[in-house]
C-alpha cells in the first residue's frame, strides 16, 4: 500500500490549497460560498492493507512510498483508525510465533469501526487446512476480531465477512454492515459530515428520490426519512444485498432498488429497453423531485447527464473534481448550482470529495 506522508502540522496548510483550488476551477459557475468539511488530522482511515515482508524469524509490514515507489517497514500507521494502530505489532508478534499462520502470509487487510470492531483478512500463497483454521481461531480469539482467511479459490471466513459501522448524522445514529472487499467510505468522519450536508440540503423536499449508484446505502438511509419512495439503483450484487441489510438495520421500508447500472437505468426510463429485473418495479408509480447521484471517477455518462436535468433538484456527490466539472457545463444550462462542499476524505493527497446541489432554473 502506498498512501501520502500524514503531517499533522501540515493539515490546514493542505486542506488550504485544496480550497484554493476548488474555488479556482469552479468559479466560472458562479458558486456561492464553498462548504468545507475539515477531517481528523490523524487515525482518519478505517481500513488499510499491508503487504508482509519475512526476513529469518521475524516479519514486517510494508508499505511503498509515493514518490520512489520503494518498499519500507512500518510498526505504526498514523493515517489508519486507533483499532488497527492498537493490533498491528500484537497481531504481528502472535503470527511470528505460528509457522502455520506466518509461513506463506503475504498481505494483512483490516477493516474497522469507530466502535472498534475489527475485520483482518489474511492472504496466503498456500491452501488452508484445518490446522490453519484452529490457530487462526486462537489468533482471533486472542485479539476479539474477526478472521477471514484467503487463498487462491479459497475463501475462509471463521465468525463474519463484514462489520457493523455507527455514523452519528445530526443527532441520529444509523448503523451499516460493511463488508469485506467490498466498497465503504474509508473516513468515517467525513462521511459523517458528507451525510449530513446531504441530508441538510435535502431538508423540506417533497415527492420521491431516485439514486443512482447508491452502493451499500450510504445516502440512502439517511435520505429515506426525507421522501414518501426512494427508488435507487445499483450495480453490484454484494452492495445491493448490503443495502438491504442496511434498510433493515435502520428501520427504513420505502426503499425499492432496482440492479442496474446508470445507463441500463436510463434506458429504461427512457422507454428505450425493458428489463427483468424490473419487473416487480412501477416506474410510472414514482414522483421523483430529487435526484442523487454519487458516480465513479468518470463521472456521469452522456445518457446520464441527459437524465438528471429532467428533474428539479440534483444532489451530485463527486470523487473527481475534473469529471464533475465537465458534467456540471451541461447540467449548468437548465439548474443553478445552490450549494457546493468540499469534503476532506483523503487528506495529505491530491484527491478531493466534492458536493454539489442544484435546483432548475
Amino acid at each position: 500500500m502506498s498512501l501520502a506522508v500524514v503531517e499533522p502540522e501540515k493539515y490546514e496548510d493542505q486542506l488550504a490549497e485544496k480550497v484554493s483550488l476548488t474555488r479556482e476551477e469552479f468559479q466560472a459557475f458562479d458558486i456561492p460560498e464553498l462548504e468545507v468539511f475539515r477531517s481528523r488530522p490523524e487515525h482518519y482511515r478505517m481500513r488499510a492493507e499491508f503487504r508482509i515482508w519475512h526476513e529469518g524469524e521475524n516479519s514486517y509490514y510494508r508499505m511503498f512510498d509515493p514518490e520512489t515507489r520503494q518498499p519500507f517497514s512500518v510498526d505504526q500507521f498514523p493515517a489508519g483508525s486507533e483499532r488497527i494502530n492498537e493490533l498491528m505489532m500484537p497481531l504481528m508478534k502472535d503470527i511470528e510465533q505460528q509457522e502455520i499462520l506466518r509461513k506463506k502470509l503475504f498481505q494483512l487487510e483490516f477493516l474497522t469501526t469507530q466502535t472498534g470492531e475489527a475485520l483482518v483478512s489474511m492472504l496466503y500463497h498456500k491452501q488452508l487446512n484445518d490446522e490453519w483454521n484452529d490457530a487462526a481461531k486462537k489468533l482471533q480469539a486472542a485479539h476479539n476480531i474477526s478472521i477471514i482467511g484467503r487463498a487462491r479459490k479459497q475463501k475462509i471466513v471463521l465468525n463474519r465477512d463484514y462489520v457493523v459501522e455507527s455514523l452519528n448524522v445530526q443527532g441520529k445514529t444509523y448503523q451499516y454492515t460493511q463488508v469485506e472487499n467490498s466498497f465503504t467510505q474509508p473516513n468515517a468522519g467525513v462521511n459523517e459530515h458528507m451525510l449530513g450536508w446531504a441530508s441538510d440540503v435535502c431538508a423540506g423536499a417533497k415527492g420521491d428520490l431516485l439514486e443512482l449508484y447508491c452502493g451499500n446505502g450510504n445516502f440512502t438511509c439517511v435520505l429515506a426519512d426525507h421522501f414518501d419512495k426512494v427508488l435507487a439503483t445499483e450495480i453490484s450484487k454484494t452492495s445491493v444485498n448490503s443495502a438491504h441489510d442496511n434498510f433493515e438495520l435502520n428501520g427504513i421500508n420505502n426503499v425499492q432498488i432496482a440492479r442496474l447500472s446508470s445507463e441500463e437505468f436510463t434506458q429504461a426510463m427512457n422507454r428505450e429497453r425493458l428489463f427483468r429485473r424490473l419487473q416487480d418495479i412501477d416506474l410510472d408509480s414514482y414522483e421523483v423531485s430529487t435526484i442523487l447521484v454519487d458516480p465513479p471517477r468518470a463521472g456521469l455518462d452522456e445518457g446520464t447527464e441527459a437524465l438528471v436535468q429532467n428533474f428539479d433538484n440534483i444532489v451530485y456527490v463527486s470523487c473527481n473534481p475534473e469529471t464533475l466539472k465537465q458534467n456540471l457545463e451541461k447540467i449548468s444550462q437548465t439548474h443553478k448550482i445552490q450549494r457546493i462542499a468540499l469534503f476532506d476524505q483523503f487528506p495529505y493527497t491530491h484527491h478531493r470529495e466534492m458536493g454539489v446541489f442544484l435546483t432548475r432554473k
